[in-house]
């Protein structure tokens, strides 16, 4: 099981703004390369984004459901990734100082990639799930309704915690 932890710059609301709008899914999932369709009900208990994987031409079209939410603290999903398999990916987020904590986790539950050996699916899912929580991460404090601050030449900062 891959866990990652990152702390993010901006409230547990925000981080939620993203995971609820299903069509920024490719966004931030790292492989997900396009949706095709997002339910009604995103992102309610067995609601389904219908997503590919891959990168053209070899793309490989399936879907993730929702088995568990309580926004903006946690929501559980079931991502198929056929014929690898499928996966739980529970991601936490708990408010911490001005800012956040996101903690993802990630199991192999389904199909030939539950066949391995967790330490040797460890590594590969650390790394790419490292990268998925940092563009979550982009987009969340992107989306923050934190002020922008203007700097003495001109340019934007946005207020953050440090």
């Amino acid at each position: 099981m891959s866990r990652n932890v990152r702390l993010v710059r901006c409230s547990p609301d925000d981080v939620f703004r993203v995971l609820g709008n299903g069509w920024l899914f490719p966004s931030w999932v790292v492989g997900a390369s396009r949706m095709r369709d997002v339910g009604d009900d995103w992102p309610a208990v067995g609601s389904r984004l219908h997503h590919s994987f891959g990168v053209w031409p070899v793309l490989i079209d399936d879907a993730t459901e929702v088995l568990e939410i309580d926004p903006p603290h946690r929501i559980v999903l079931r991502a198929k990734g056929w014929p690898l398999g499928e996966a739980k990916v529970v991601i936490d987020v708990k408010p911490h100082g001005s800012g956040a904590l996101v903690r993802m986790q990630e199991e192999a539950v389904a199909g030939p990639g539950s066949l391995i050996p967790a330490p040797a699916l460890d590594l590969p899912l650390h790394w790419r799930n490292n990268e998925t929580l940092h563009r979550l991460a982009y987009l969340a404090e992107g989306m923050s309704a934190r002020p922008v601050e203007h700097t003495s030449i001109g340019r934007e900062r946005e207020d953050r915690v440090p």
